[in-house]
């Protein structure tokens, strides 16, 4: 009789409590945390939406209890009855336990503790089960919210999703390293962006974006860099220069945070975050402005990540923004596909987005052209052969056009204040780690 009773009931999840008083429920989640007093237990069971609290007076079920440790995954039917000083104003009462699993062994960290005190090795070490604390799963939330938020933009915006080849073969798209594998006793190449195929996809579709892994062997133990990193790409048609790719950047960091604040609100009040606001006009200094802005010398060939810093600080005390435009970069250090500026072709019309003094976007306009992607390689003293399938797009016919890519891990870690890429990413892959 009682199992016709559960069988009947639909699965109510811990957010749907509040609404549930007075009514008979059943739950299925974690044991997130017990606590026995003496006439009364608590067991608080954690499902997806967050927790809820289970009241226990039956000495038998309280008996039960103490055999169910904690991540056990267990079901619960009962009277949910209103109480103010229970998460979300209402507990359940009366409860009936079920195992849904074996009982759980001891979780490597104590998932209850509402801080995390375990250090990164550990956490990273054990992340199947360390992610599902409440403060580590938040970054992941957010990270979801934003890729939504980037993805609904571009929608809105006529931007067509497509999905490239991540296994290439040849190591050409830039100056990274890549990752050498056996392909059918071939070599193949782990892709590094989407950037030729995307330029190629500008042809069919205008328009196009994609959201997918990239994959850098360069040797960097850093806390900002990974071997393999999530990349949200775009690339777009019928373009005047790069500031027509600024101002789509400006739109997708704004539809970026606002899903953020629309989609994760309980990650954000977790961990305490405010996102930021994104100006409906993005600052923006060329980069010799930039150069003199940190006081370095004027024929340095790039910003490191000092300069960045010094520039966010500045972005913030001369327009109170978190964002910043770095612009006309040397052609020197910008891919060969970059477009030059026009008036002076030492400098190319190329830009970074820096994000709190931390580079998050790189982008620009691209050459378009068949024969000055034939002078661009000729200057660099590169053979043209690993290049023909590439080549051949623009022998068809391609408009002037520009594309970026942001870092979605990057952007996370700065957003949350996170001093480690690592803590924001699942499942990182960098110099020394290749599992779990």
């Amino acid at each position: 009789m009682q199992q016709s009773v559960v069988r009947s009931l639909a699965r109510t999840l811990a957010a749907e409590l509040p609404s549930s008083a007075d009514r008979d429920v059943r739950l299925q989640g974690w044991v997130h945390r017990r606590r026995r007093l003496a006439s009364v237990t608590f067991v608080v069971l954690r499902d997806r939406t967050g927790l809820a609290q289970v009241v226990v007076r039956d000495p038998d079920v309280a008996a039960q209890v103490e055999e169910i440790g904690e991540e056990t995954v267990v079901e619960v039917t009962g009277r949910a009855v209103a109480n103010p000083q229970a998460p979300g104003g209402v507990e359940v009462v009366d409860p009936a336990f079920r195992l849904l699993s074996q009982p759980a062994a001891t979780p490597p960290i104590e998932l209850w503790r509402p801080t995390v005190n375990a250090g990164l090795p550990t956490l990273l070490d054990h992340a199947p089960v360390t992610l599902r604390h409440p403060m580590l799963r938040a970054p992941l939330e957010i990270a979801a919210a934003a890729v939504a938020g980037f993805r609904d933009t571009l929608t809105g915006l006529g931007f067509t999703e497509i999905h490239t080849p991540k296994l290439v073969g040849t190591a050409t798209e830039s100056g990274a390293n890549v990752f050498r594998v056996d392909y059918f006793g071939r070599p193949a190449y782990l892709a590094q962006s989407p950037q030729f195929y995307k330029q190629a996809m500008v042809g069919v579709f205008e328009r196009v974006f994609e959201v997918g892994p990239v994959f850098r062997a360069e040797p960097h133990d850093t806390v900002r860099h990974l071997a393999e990193y999530v990349s949200l790409d775009a690339e777009l048609g019928f373009i005047e220069d790069h500031r027509d790719v600024m101002a789509v950047v400006s739109a997708v960091a704004r539809g970026m945070v606002r899903a953020v604040q629309e989609l994760a609100p309980a990650a954000c009040e977790r961990l305490g975050l405010t996102p930021p606001s994104v100006p409906d006009e993005i600052p923006a200094v060329h980069f010799t402005d930039a150069l003199r802005i940190v006081d370095a010398p004027p024929d340095e060939p790039d910003l490191n990540p000092a300069h960045e810093r010094a520039l966010g600080e500045w972005a913030r005390d001369e327009h109170g923004s978190d964002f910043l435009f770095v612009t006309g970069y040397p052609m020197t250090k910008r891919p060969f596909y970059t477009h030059p500026q026009p008036d002076d072709p030492r400098w190319s019309n190329s830009f970074d987005l820096l994000f709190r003094g931390t580079e998050l976007v790189t982008g620009g306009q691209r050459l378009h052209r068949y024969d000055d992607y034939v002078a661009a390689l000729r200057r660099l003293h590169q053979p043209l052969e690993p290049y023909e399938s590439y080549l051949e797009t623009f022998r068809y016919g391609m408009p002037p056009h520009g594309g970026f890519a942001f870092g979605l891990e990057r952007f996370v870690a700065q957003l949350v204040g996170a001093d480690n890429v690592r803590k924001v990413t699942l499942f990182p892959r960098d110099l020394h780690r290749l599992t779990p």
